[in-house]
């Protein structure tokens, strides 16, 4: 599927090197490999992945402030976004992750595709992360738990920004959220899911 990677993104008004390609090529045969053995992605999103997982990451690599900095994926699963950020240039990229077979995976994906990333395979709670700038997730826990983590993960006095994508129920996470945190809040919509959006928060404040 040379091509696919590439007319995806440029639907999208978003224009990719030939190495960066090359690289989501290779990342994405080595998914489709081993999510024979594991289930990495849900099974009918494996043929659409161009689209459904690596646009979708990357499109969350408008909403990074800056490349030089360090970034956590929590519950990184199958490398995304995290693998996608990194292969698109943030600096510092660490996925986090409990489950063995996938920090597997997202180490041989690394390792194939030259994409340096570290790799934490244990549980959010127990992970530290120094000068932590961006926290992203995808998919993985309600706006207000994710939230709590961002708060435990970060450097006092440092701050930090969430990226995280949300489905249809983004308004009333946003809601619970509320009453737990205070926030500054931006809401963008999906390009890749008209129910979706990806949110950006800062000035994570606990009530």
């Amino acid at each position: 599927m040379p091509e696919i990677f590439k007319n995806t993104f440029e639907r999208h008004g978003f224009f990719v090197s030939r190495e960066t390609l090359d690289k989501f090529e290779t990342y994405n045969a080595l998914l489709r490999k081993w999510q024979k053995a594991i289930n990495l992605v849900g099974p009918t999103t494996v043929d659409d992945a161009p689209e459904r997982h690596f646009f979708d990451s990357a499109q969350m690599f408008r909403y990074i402030p800056d490349v030089e900095v360090t970034l956590a994926d929590l519950g990184s699963g199958a490398g995304f976004p995290g693998l996608v950020l990194a292969m698109l240039g943030v600096k510092d990229v660490h996925l986090v992750e409990s489950d063995i077979r996938k920090a597997t995976f997202l180490r041989e994906v690394s390792r194939e595709t030259s994409t340096p990333v570290t790799v934490h395979n244990k549980r959010i709670e127990d992970t530290v992360i120094p000068n932590l700038d961006v926290v992203t997730a995808r998919a993985l826990a309600p706006l207000q738990d994710l939230l709590a983590h961002v708060d435990r993960l970060r450097t006092p006095d440092r701050p930090i920004y969430a990226v995280l994508a949300k489905g249809l129920q983004h308004g009333e996470e946003i809601d619970k959220a509320h009453k737990t945190w205070d926030f500054e809040l931006e809401v963008f919509p999906s390009e890749s899911d008209m129910s979706g959006k990806v949110l950006r928060i800062k000035g994570l404040v606990k009530k």
